[in-house]
């Protein structure tokens, strides 16, 4: 090139760089918004009300008094028996969600007609615009066998009342079914999306050495989804502990038959709103969120969420 051709091309280069450099310098403050708002909420309703719990689990009537608002919550009767429902409806929770959100996912994925797959995910996601209460009210109708579109199903089970439906020892699974419906189809968009990020050399040339749709699944694609299924269990974990709606619901439904202390959440707000004891309500949100946290943890780094591929 010329240096006639180079001083025609520097113009043009350099009329150039100050509007891609405006685009950029636009995009990143309009990401500075976006972040700061999101902070502002996080500082205001997160991070400030996490401290002033910590700062009430620890003193009574503005005296510290170490961990006595922690003893007083052990030896509540009704603590044990609403960590023993949380644990157990956490268990059937996590379990059904893994399996078959991962199953349903596979199976949308392995549907070669585009249109169909795009409308059973559709399907899929509607339960969640829900809110929870609205779920549990619609559940209400489904669990009711003298109303419930399924009603002869129920009483195949011998369930022939609502109140037999909601009784002690078929609670967690119901309870796990409500929040199934509720927030599974999200979790199946989610991982549809893992899914088509395998690459599909790899998974021809498994079709290449003989491997069928179930070898193809549990030796190539779960194993490379195990990431995506570790986030899901965090953030499940998380809302699982939380079991509040639910229950509460189903206890007015029931006039009782279900406790207004099923729960943990549920106990500190007996204690915060019934008992006017917000500093054992803010002792049980932090055992709360000390064993959401370390479990959370455990589950990041067993499933490899930060490792690079």
């Amino acid at each position: 090139m010329t240096s006639l051709d180079q001083n025609a091309v520097r113009p043009l280069t350099g009329g150039l760089r100050p509007r891609n450099g405006s685009v950029e310098k636009a995009q990143g403050r309009m990401g500075l918004i976006f972040v700061s708002a999101y902070t502002l909420f996080l500082v205001v309703f997160g991070i400030l009300p996490s401290l002033y719990a910590v700062y009430l689990a620890f003193t009574k009537k503005g005296a510290f008094v170490g961990i006595d608002n922690f003893i007083k919550v052990f030896k509540d009767y009704r603590f044990l028996p609403a960590v023993e429902h949380v644990g157990v409806f956490l268990i059937v929770w996590l379990v059904g969600l893994v399996f078959f959100v991962v199953l349903l996912a596979l199976v949308v994925h392995s549907i070669g007609i585009r249109w169909l797959s795009s409308s059973m995910r559709f399907l899929y996601y509607i339960p969640g615009a829900l809110a929870g209460a609205s779920s549990v009210m619609l559940w209400l109708f489904v669990l009711d066998p003298t109303v419930s579109p399924v009603g002869f199903i129920l009483q195949a089970f011998g369930i022939t009342s609502l109140v037999s439906a909601v009784q002690a020892d078929r609670l967690p699974l119901v309870l796990a079914v409500i929040a199934f419906w509720t927030g599974a189809g999200g979790w199946i968009v989610v991982m549809y999306g893992a899914l088509n990020n395998i690459s599909k050399d790899v998974i021809e040339a498994a079709r290449v050495d003989g491997a069928g749709p179930v070898r193809i699944a549990w030796s190539i694609q779960i194993p490379l989804m195990r990431k995506w299924i570790a986030y899901m269990v965090v953030l499940s974990f998380a809302g699982g502990t939380q079991l509040f709606v639910e229950p509460r619901v189903l206890s007015q439904a029931s006039r009782g038959v279900v406790s207004q202390d099923y729960s943990l959440n549920q106990l500190a707000f007996l204690y915060a709103f019934k008992q006017s004891d917000f500093n054992g309500s803010a002792a049980i949100s932090l055992l709360l969120l000390v064993v959401a946290v370390v479990l959370s943890v455990v589950f990041v780094f067993r499933g490899g969420l930060f490792e690079r591929a």
